[in-house]
């Protein structure tokens, strides 16, 4: 698989990257293009579409969160990367909990966005919804933003039916596993997310090491498009000391 990725400003000598993780159905853009200029400007941040997402073409695999993990290590192994910082957003985030999980040598801190570690961080009509979803149901942002960039615009579908059933799929996290991620994490999420303030809280409970913001007025759309102040509160925590 040829993964479509952008490299965004430049950091200091020896400085981790930020990797920025997009959302499900999305593109880099639509979780992030709201952010990216203000969180490049003191370090370098890597994009990229995942697989069957955006600029990058799908191949003959299912959609997971494994696998996403896998392919987000390997591009940083391309790259000559040994160790950054991860931000993910919705299936991001559950993409940047499976890093930490599976390869703790590359990740120094954590920033996850929107997330779940288990199924019942949302509510149960959220899972009921998946057996019965129809590509009308996809946020025409979304759709268009697929149309406009990727290789093959005719994918849609199958790219729609593919991260339902990832979805439909997801396997919990136990607290013993979320107990042993050692690097600092931010847990963010807003206050009428699809992920239910509780779960946040949970999660945070459970890092060792963790932080939590959890923005008013926010749903899972309008937390892609937040207030000016937020890239300063995610790069005062990357830019602490870690432990």
């Amino acid at each position: 698989m040829r993964l479509y990725y952008e490299l965004h400003g430049s950091g200091g000598p020896g400085e981790p990257p930020l990797v920025l993780l997009h959302g499900g159905g999305s593109t880099f853009e639509t979780s992030f293009a709201d952010v990216i200029p203000a969180l490049s400007r003191s370090r370098q941040v890597i994009v990229y579409d995942r697989q069957g997402h955006g600029r990058t073409a799908d191949v003959d695999r299912p959609f997971s969160f494994r696998q996403s993990a896998e392919d987000a290590v390997a591009l940083l192994r391309q790259l000559g990367v040994s160790r950054a910082d991860f931000m993910g957003f919705s299936n991001g985030g559950q993409i940047a909990l499976e890093i930490a999980l599976s390869h703790p040598e590359v990740v120094r801190k954590l920033v996850i966005e929107s997330a779940m570690f288990s199924r019942d961080g949302v509510d149960p009509a959220f899972w009921a919804g998946f057996d019965h979803a129809r590509l009308e149901d996809m946020p025409g942002e979304l759709q268009e933003a697929y149309r406009q960039v990727a290789p093959r615009p005719d994918d849609l579908p199958t790219m729609f039916r593919k991260s339902v059933d990832q979805m439909k799929s997801f396997e919990d996290w136990t607290p013993e596993q979320i107990r042993s991620i050692r690097a600092p994490t931010l847990v963010l999420l807003g206050d009428r997310d699809v992920v239910r303030p509780e779960h946040g809280v949970a999660l945070y409970r459970l890092l060792p090491d963790a932080q939590l913001a959890i923005l008013p007025n926010t749903d899972h759309r309008a937390i892609c498009h937040p207030p000016p102040w937020l890239p300063t509160l995610i790069t005062t925590f990357l830019d602490a000391p870690a432990g």
